[in-house]
């Protein structure tokens, strides 16, 4: 095959879109390309090899494995269990394994580690780096690892009848490895060496262990989907640019994934460009995502999650769960929230007999490693009946023993929902079975549109930042400190890295003169040069004449704590705090707050802690000051920790919508039954879905639905509250939401001359503003200008917490703010007091990298100012139009965004009578006083 061409492979299954006939590599080619002692090993593994039955190897390991060896760059996407990590590491432990046999010398007797061994043989240096995003999992391939290796190097030694020696070493390295186990890979440096992005770049700076490196052949990106989206991918990209111009030959690169689109994105941020603005480098995917049967249904305790009471609905919910749990024998239950998984947990040890603390446990990032490891091991052990989890185990260790995974509530992706129950049927050949149970109606139809395009192979595309100035700070700061260097090598090794292929050089300009300290006034609040650039005279006076040519423009490091300030400051993790949250009259404490939650608070927001009902006025560094307040809650309690709706999600919803809006039309209710039917939904789903709609419709007509080529508003006129709420329904995830929210918000304000109030959901988000004042929300929407989307945006950021702590965050990856110096560890309260100091005076700066930064990071990672702008182009165009109602009460797809103080699907209690009061009002203006007329008959079924 040609390089950069997609290997599709056969699954047996005409449904799912591989072709059998496809398939061009047989198990016998694969298993002649082994050494004899790797093949024994794999027979005694796998089984007896029939070289006329496929099935010896999977369709990962039969895909990769050949490339792998052959030296190829390769993305393997499949589904967890499907044999993908033997399918990247077994080419490597056969490569590894031959060489090592080549180093007996002739008498028979290998040299020691410490030598330099044989011509062809293996040196005391690394040549297969494994990155993980998860110590856990480095923890645990390392594990696994073993099995291999002790059984191959056993085989020989039975066979030769010599003991075994351990020829291919392996080792773990990361923010928990002990000083004396660092020492000793000095001295006896693994082959195969475990480690994560944060490691490799310190161990890139290591003076004696990056010379370790530079023999490296082989680097695996596990899990490299949750890399990607972020700066942590970011990060490594870069690093494995640097490890390649350092190395001796070639890198293969081998990135696995069981989630993932689009692969040709990915696969160019995996193996980035040989030349700066050249085409990527030559790779080849192997995609078996679909390589798995999977059993998966959408449940719903009742086809009327309104009417039915609240206790009726937990008490069947906890019956269907724990009935699954009793009919499987390892059950792993996802919630979108830490507090949901406890709750799910103490409820189901609280309702049933069945579970304590010997067979049941909660894992979730808020526990302590203790705990968290302690679960691990009995889940991997398979002494757990039921496990309850937020997104903890989403990534991480083998859990061969799990047959089932129930989620609660919507995932907010399909690459979520498949990576979570691709959890179950961990082992080659099972079934994976997952049951998605929904508790409210709207996350009943984000489920069911899931589950449908998950049936037909769509996965959520992923989001890469590029350009991102902090990370670029660490990377050039730290090839400067690791050795005085030509300054167009070191921008040809940043731009390799997919992340930067397209770095300009006035952004380059522009982190030059923050890191050089170009900037008067930079100094005097203690930020310092990193670095110098010069054509030939630096600072230590040397002259590098002898070794650069004459005129070259060279960069180094400045200050001679440089190397220590990099190694104790690098990563892309932020820190995080809790405020403490006080009230204005009389400074009395009332509780806290994760930081996070704040971004979404402006002031006048309303929100609920311990009980009571807070209006947030202000903070200052990490107090949070509010006023005690009776008015209805604008923020739910949940929002800073359940994921968002991918955006293509949400526009998979709308065109759901549109799809049922034409069925409804051609044949009302029992058309729409009849085709929801064709989805894996159970029938309380089904009823529960057709009636939503046939409500919605039968209130407002078909026009309050919004679908892709139309945005339906509704404007509501609230007497008791004395507001008017225009509810957008624009089911494009809770980013898109935020950002185009703020941008109405802040075109709203100006012509209302009044705050408006903002609350947001992944279908929508609503607008509130004093009944007095009143805005032309069509006209406004139609003076929105795609090209001045950005702009306003970035206005409307001004002086608002979120801009403060992503400028924090910001400050510190970029080194502006140092984590730890000369011993003492700022904390992220002290950080964030430090950055507010920082923030006016480097918003004042012209084209000041760190603040560039922290806006793109918001517009573009967290805001999504790019759909933003597509919506608004396509609004200009008359590509969508907007449909706008004046209602006396919301329509039933309202009902979740005016009642969004509910806290989690699980432990919502307290909405029910405002749901209960919209819906008799619905029900008023329909002419419907009973749910009867509903039922489907034999007529419909």
């Amino acid at each position: 095959m040609d390089g950069n061409e997609c290997l599709e492979l056969p699954v047996g299954d005409d449904s799912l879109p591989f072709d059998p006939a496809d398939a061009t590599i047989e198990d016998g080619d694969v298993f002649e390309l082994l050494e004899p002692a790797v093949q024994e090993w794999w027979l005694e593994e796998f089984g007896e090899f029939v070289p006329e039955n496929d099935g010896f190897f999977t369709p990962p390991q039969r895909g990769a494995i050949p490339k792998i060896h052959d030296g190829t760059n390769t993305l393997v996407c499949a589904p967890t269990g499907s044999g993908k990590t033997m399918s990247s590491f077994l080419s490597i432990i056969n490569s590894l394994y031959e060489r090592a046999r080549d180093s007996d010398d002739i008498d028979g007797q290998r040299p020691s580690a410490q030598e330099t061994e044989s011509p062809g043989g293996l040196e005391n240096s690394v040549y297969c780096l494994y990155v993980s995003p998860l110590k856990s999992l480095a923890n645990d391939i390392h594990r696994n690892l073993e099995v291999p290796l002790e059984g191959i190097e056993d085989i020989v030694a039975e066979r030769d009848g010599e003991e075994s020696t351990g020829e291919i070493r392996h080792a773990i390295r990361h923010g928990d490895t002990s000083s004396s186990d660092r020492q000793q890979m000095l001295e006896e440096t693994p082959h195969i060496l475990n480690t994560t992005p944060e490691t490799l770049a310190i161990l890139l700076n290591s003076p004696k262990f990056r010379e370790k490196l530079r023999t490296v052949e082989y680097v695996i990106v596990d899990e490299i989907h949750s890399l990607a989206a972020g700066k942590r991918g970011t990060h490594l990209s870069v690093s494995l640019e640097r490890l390649e111009a350092m190395a001796e030959g070639d890198i293969t690169r081998i990135g696995c994934s069981a989630t993932i689109e689009p692969l040709s994105q990915v696969a160019e941020f995996l193996v980035g460009r040989a030349e700066p603005g050249g085409d990527p480098r030559d790779y080849e995917i192997v995609d078996a995502r679909f390589a798995r049967e999977f059993d998966m249904e959408l449940e719903c305790p009742t086809d009327d999650l309104i009417n039915t009471p609240r206790e009726v609905v937990q008490d069947r919910f906890y019956r269907m769960l724990h009935d699954h749990i009793q009919d499987h024998t390892n059950t792993l239950v996802f919630t979108n929230t830490r507090s949901g998984a406890e709750r799910v947990l103490h409820n189901l040890r609280e309702r049933f007999d069945a579970y304590n603390e010997e067979n049941s446990g909660c894992h979730h990032g808020s526990l302590s490693k203790d705990v968290r490891q302690d679960i691990e091991g009995r889940l991997k052990a398979g002494d757990l009946d039921v496990v309850t989890t937020s997104t903890s185990l989403e990534l991480g260790i083998d859990m061969p023993h799990i047959d089932l995974v129930v989620q609660v509530g919507s995932p907010k992706s399909v690459a979520s929902l498949l990576q979570r129950i691709g959890r179950a049927g961990h082992r080659v050949g099972q079934t994976v079975t997952g049951r998605v149970i929904a508790l409210d109606r709207d996350e009943l139809l984000e489920c069911a549109v899931m589950l449908t395009k998950a049936t037909e192979g769509f996965v959520d595309s992923v989001s890469i930042p590029e350009n991102a100035q902090d990370v670029a700070a660490q990377h050039v700061y730290g090839m400067a400190i690791a050795e005085i260097r030509p300054e167009a090598e070191l921008t040809e090794t940043l731009r390799r890295a997919y992340p930067y292929r397209n770095y300009s050089e006035n952004e380059y300009e522009s982190l030059m003169r923050y890191l050089t300290a170009e900037y008067s006034g930079l100094e005097e609040k203690n930020v310092y040069a990193k670095v110098w650039r010069d054509e030939n005279d630096p600072p230590d006076g040397e002259h590098h004449h002898e070794t650069f040519p004459v005129g070259e423009l060279l960069i180094g490091k400045r200050g001679r704590l440089a190397r220590v300030i990099y190694m104790t400051n690098i990563g892309t993790i932020p820190d995080s705090f809790t405020c403490d949250v006080s009230t204005r009259a009389g400074d009395e404490w009332v509780g806290q707050l994760d930081e996070s939650y704040l971004d979404t608070l402006e002031k006048g927001d309303v929100f609920v802690l311990g009980g009571d009902h807070f209006e947030y006025c202000y903070r200052r560094g990490s107090k949070v000051y509010v006023d005690r307040t009776s008015a209805r809650p604008t923020v739910p309690s949940w929002y800073s920790e359940r994921l968002p709706l991918s955006y293509d999600l949400g526009r998979e919803i709308l065109a759901f919508q549109g799809e049922l809006l034409a069925r409804y039309e051609a044949g009302g209710p029992p058309r729409v039954r009849a085709w929801l039917r064709e989805f894996p939904l159970d029938d309380n789903s089904v009823r529960a879905i057709a009636r939503l709609f046939d409500h919605q419709c039968r209130y407002a007509g078909t026009e309050s639905v919004s679908t892709p080529d139309r945005l339906a508003i509704e404007v509501v006129r609230d007497r008791e509250e004395y507001e008017r709420h225009y509810y957008v329904h624009s089911a494009y995830g809770r980013k898109v939401n935020d950002g185009l929210s703020r941008l109405l918000a802040y075109r709203c304000a100006q012509e209302a001359t009044a705050n408006v109030r903002v609350a947001v959901a992944d279908n929508g988000f609503v607008l509130s503003m004093p009944l007095n004042r009143k805005v032309d929300i069509d006209g406004i929407i139609a003076d929105l200008e795609a090209e001045q989307v950005r702009d306003d945006l970035r206005a409307s950021l001004s002086e608002t917490d979120l801009l403060q702590r992503y400028f924090r965050i910001n400050a510190t990856r970029s080194l502006m703010i140092l984590k730890r110096y000369k011993g003492y560890e700022k904390s992220a309260s002290e950080q964030q007091v430090s950055s507010e100091m920082l923030l006016g005076f480097a918003d004042d700066l012209e084209e000041f990298a760190v603040i560039e930064e922290t806006y793109r990071e918001i517009l573009e990672d967290k805001l999504n100012v790019d759909e933003i702008e597509d919506i608004v182009g396509a609004i200009d165009a008359g590509e969508l139009t907007v449909s706008r109602q004046l209602l006396d009460s919301p329509t039933p797809r309202a009902f979740g965004l005016a009642t969004l103080s509910a806290s989690d699907v699980v432990l919502a209690e307290d909405e029910s009578a405002a749901l209960q009061s919209f819906h008799e009002r619905v029900l008023d203006e329909i002419g419907d006083e009973s749910l009867a007329g509903l039922t489907a008959t034999s007529e419909d079924e």
